[in-house]
């Protein structure tokens, strides 16, 4: 038998009165949906570097339009072809300092080529032309591939997505089987079927993507609609005479905000690969107008013997690709905790 112990009244000693009221006072501030996911993602320190990252890139690419001469991105000078990157101050680093390996020895190209007073800081093409303008101006090119898809998605695809959970029924059923036919379609193959009709570059590109980037959001949103409409404050509006418009703008979006946010960040980097993709293989932008896809296809040509052209445009799309889907990363798990494992 286990002894009980008693405890006397001296065993217990009030509690003064400045200390209560600290006790039930709540020492977490209080923060709203969109705050404590920003505290939860500036925990994560890759998405937090991504979207530096990606800043820096759009402040880059959308800033620098008013100092490139758009002639000078089409325009070869000869002279000028094929030199390595030329930095001042880095004169003692070989491979930015104009000099190339030409049979076993480093000679200075700029010299050669009478372009002693000139600084190529990533080299120029075959043509002469300035890499880092046409890096430049085609990470500007895939930014705003980007950005139509974005806005598709948020336009087509979350309005379609609302409108076919909203409904149910038929109604949904019909609107499903839409978009299991987009589906089904290659995009490469509706890409073929734009150019039918239109000239290859950013007008067939943007049209495949405006027929069939917007499904997976549409899809999404569909479910999460379906679960959101049963809820009880939406049946509460539909109950007080609220029309279906003001139910989705007022209750539904700003609960599938997270949702919207992340596909949208994970539709970025697909759309930025896409364009690339159809470019290099010669069915998107071609030359002599550049983007990414087209310089890592001029590149390839010349790799064996002068690397750098290709290199630089593949760092900056895996860059841009990866800060894209670890920013991504970090939001699902900024508004979505229960994602984390």
């Amino acid at each position: 038998m286990e002894e009980k112990i008693k405890l006397s009244p001296d065993s217990f000693q009030p509690l003064p009165k400045e200390e209560e009221l600290d006790n039930e006072k709540i020492a977490a501030p209080s923060l709203t949906f969109t705050q404590d996911a920003w505290r939860r993602l500036k925990k994560n320190k890759g998405a937090v570097i991504s979207l530096f990252i990606i800043l820096i890139m759009v402040i880059i690419a959308f800033g620098s339009t008013p100092f490139i001469d758009k002639s000078t991105l089409v325009k070869s000078a000869p002279q000028y072809a094929n030199l390595p990157a030329r930095v001042p101050g880095l004169d003692f680093i070989n491979g930015l300092n104009g000099k190339l390996k030409v049979g076993g020895q480093w000679v200075d190209q700029y010299a050669q080529n009478g372009a002693s007073g000139k600084y190529f800081y990533l080299g120029t093409d075959y043509l002469g032309r300035s890499l880092a303008q046409r890096i430049i101006y085609g990470t500007k090119i895939s930014l705003i591939v980007a950005l139509v898809a974005t806005f598709f998605d948020l336009t087509i695809g979350v309005t379609y997505g609302i409108i076919s959970g909203w409904k149910g029924g038929r109604v949904d059923n019909v609107m499903q089987r839409i978009i299991e036919i987009i589906s089904s379609v290659p995009n490469l193959v509706i890409v073929v079927l734009m150019l039918l009709v239109m000239k290859p570059g950013m007008t067939s590109i943007i049209a495949a993507i405006a027929i069939s980037s917007w499904t997976t959001m549409a899809r999404m949103i569909r479910a999460e609609t379906l679960q959101l409409k049963t809820q009880e404050y939406v049946l509460a509006a539909q109950s007080l005479g609220e029309s279906p418009i003001k139910i989705a703008w007022k209750h539904l979006v700003p609960n599938l905000s997270s949702i919207i946010i992340i596909q949208t960040m994970y539709t970025i980097p697909t759309a930025i690969f896409f364009e690339a993709f159809l470019s290099f293989i010669g069915i998107g932008i071609s030359a002599p107008e550049t983007s990414l896809g087209v310089l890592l296809n001029d590149g390839q040509k010349n790799f064996q013997f002068l690397p750098y052209q290709m290199w630089y445009p593949a760092i900056v799309l895996c860059v841009l690709m990866i800060s894209f889907n670890l920013l991504g990363d970090g939001l699902r798990d900024a508004f979505d905790p229960k994602t984390r494992k």
